[in-house]
């Protein structure tokens, strides 16, 4: 049965779809079946792995609503063993309208049944907000995944986001558990980002992944080109660095 992971920052500009995309490309690259449930209404991790949510017809928001199963909305990839559900338009108006369907904070965890025996992983690349797409992306999950960027406002609303987490552990999910913490857009030029990873050590103790992601031109040009960064330059820092992380994932896990 898949290990499901959330990528959750209500930070917007972290690295949050960024780590989605590319950690899942490269567990994939390591032999994993990989599912990546794109869950923001930006749907940027779409976009990322060359897919135009204009021309699809449903997505994890008509899976998440019962208008589809979760089988229907998924789609192949570049790469081998790694699939997308992917986002649309549609999935804009999904926190209103979650509101008043019943099981609202487990809708996503009900549809991902369904498929959860056919992937090692899924990730769930949620919003940078903590509505109920979010709550449903956490309720569904095992682990959480945290990306901070290293500088000085990241850690801001970092106590609000393990308040959520706790909330939702307290009351929907126990099971629930902070796989850790990844720094992003690190750059060892400055002072401030080693301040930063010296603060995050006090909220997460051990929890902090040892890979840290750079600061990158090559990460952020391969998402217009649809790409990941393992397609786009794979001998990138970027690129050793989610592979690195990639295998520190799944050494926690194991």
């Amino acid at each position: 049965m898949a290990q499901i992971i959330s990528i959750v920052n209500q930070k917007g500009g972290v690295g949050k779809t960024t780590t989605a995309v590319n950690l899942g490309a490269y567990l994939a690259y390591l032999g994993k079946f990989v599912l990546l449930v794109d869950l923001d209404p930006q749907s940027n991790a779409t976009s990322g792995l060359g897919i135009d949510r204009r021309q699809l017809a449903k997505g994890v928001y008509e899976a998440v609503i019962g208008q589809a199963s979760f089988k229907e909305v998924i789609l192949s990839t570049k790469h081998q063993g790694y699939k997308l559900a992917p986002s649309t338009v549609n999935l804009a108006g999904a926190n209103v309208e979650l509101v008043n369907l019943e099981r609202r904070e487990f809708r996503l965890a009900d549809a991902l049944l369904e498929i959860r025996n056919d992937f090692d992983y899924i990730l769930i690349d949620c919003p940078p907000s903590l509505g109920l797409l979010t709550i449903n992306g956490l309720t569904a999950a095992d682990q959480v995944l945290i990306p901070i960027q290293a500088e000085y406002y990241a850690l801001e609303g970092l106590g609000q986001l393990l308040d959520t987490v706790n909330l939702v552990r307290d009351n929907v999910k126990p099971a629930l558990n902070i796989l850790g913490a990844v720094v992003t857009m690190f750059d060892s030029r400055l002072k401030l980002s080693s301040e930063v990873l010296g603060e995050l050590y006090k909220y997460f103790n051990n929890r902090i992944f040892r890979s840290v992601i750079p600061r990158s031109v090559r990460l952020t040009e391969a998402p217009s080109h649809g790409m990941t960064i393992l397609q786009y330059d794979p001998t990138s820092r970027g690129a050793k660095a989610y592979e690195r992380l990639a295998y520190e994932v799944l050494e926690v896990l194991k």
